[in-house]
């Protein structure tokens, strides 16, 4: 679930298992799910006010993932298809946290984004902009013991699109998040630091004034890799005060 806080469980019997359950967070700390400068939301905004539900088994056990099944080069879009990526190359790393900041480890981490020149490899992006045969903006990683992900890519392009007059996405990368539970996947964006399309751009908009900083990361000099590549870094808070602005279920699309 999204921008949910853990409610204290109640004492079981040793019979007993107890599951958890969630509660909302303030109206003021969560991202709405109908934002009028964002107009797609209108037609998928929920029209009943949520109902929160009890978590039960198989909520809280699973999925297995299976480590093996994620390599090393999953972690590296730059190099794909017998080629080498065109575009400014940046490594993204951070660390996945709970919101007591205490690493959450083995947990999947997926992302996906437009290449340099701001174009999916997507049947609906066809917008004008070239596509790059040796990027195909996927990858994933599993956390480490300390919840520390990396990432190597290239820093993607600005695109337009069709939510108002003159509209552009400012750069950003899709994120999701798979952690121990069917119910711990997350989706958000994380944005680049002094973007000049923040202003006009209603998703980033949408979010608490007070919680945008937390969707940008930070260029770092010292992860730099001397005439390799620049670095960002980003942490993910899962619940909480600090708490990364997620998107809905619904919102993890192209744009």
């Amino acid at each position: 679930m999204t921008g949910t806080t853990p409610r204290a469980p109640r004492p079981a019997s040793d019979s007993a298992l107890t599951l958890p359950r969630y509660l909302r967070e303030p109206a003021d700390r969560r991202t709405p799910l109908d934002y009028a400068g964002y107009k797609s939301t209108g037609l998928r905004a929920p029209l009943r006010t949520p109902v929160d539900l009890p978590h039960r088994l198989t909520e809280v056990t699973g999925p297995v993932l299976g480590e093996d099944l994620v390599t090393a080069a999953d972690a590296d879009l730059t190099l794909r298809e017998g080629g080498e990526a065109q575009g400014q190359r940046i490594i993204v790393y951070g660390r996945v946290l709970d919101s007591d900041g205490r690493p959450v480890p083995h947990a999947l981490v997926e992302v996906w984004q437009a290449n340099a020149a701001g174009r999916y490899r997507h049947v609906v992006d066809n917008w004008p902009a070239p596509l790059d045969p040796y990027f195909d903006g996927l990858g994933r990683v599993v956390t480490d013991d300390l919840g520390r992900y990396e990432f190597t890519t290239i820093k993607p392009g600005a695109y337009p699109w069709g939510n108002h007059h003159n509209a552009w996405r400012p750069a950003h990368i899709h994120f999701s998040l798979f952690g121990q539970a069917f119910t711990q996947r997350l989706v958000t964006q994380m944005y680049f630091p002094d973007d000049p399309l923040f202003g006009q751009d209603p998703i980033f908009n949408s979010m608490p004034t007070t919680a945008r900083h937390r969707a940008v990361s930070r260029f770092d000099l010292e992860r730099t890799q001397p005439n390799w590549a620049l670095a960002f870094q980003w942490d993910i808070v899962l619940r909480g005060r600090d708490q990364t602005p997620f998107e809905t279920d619904d919102d993890g699309d192209v744009a």
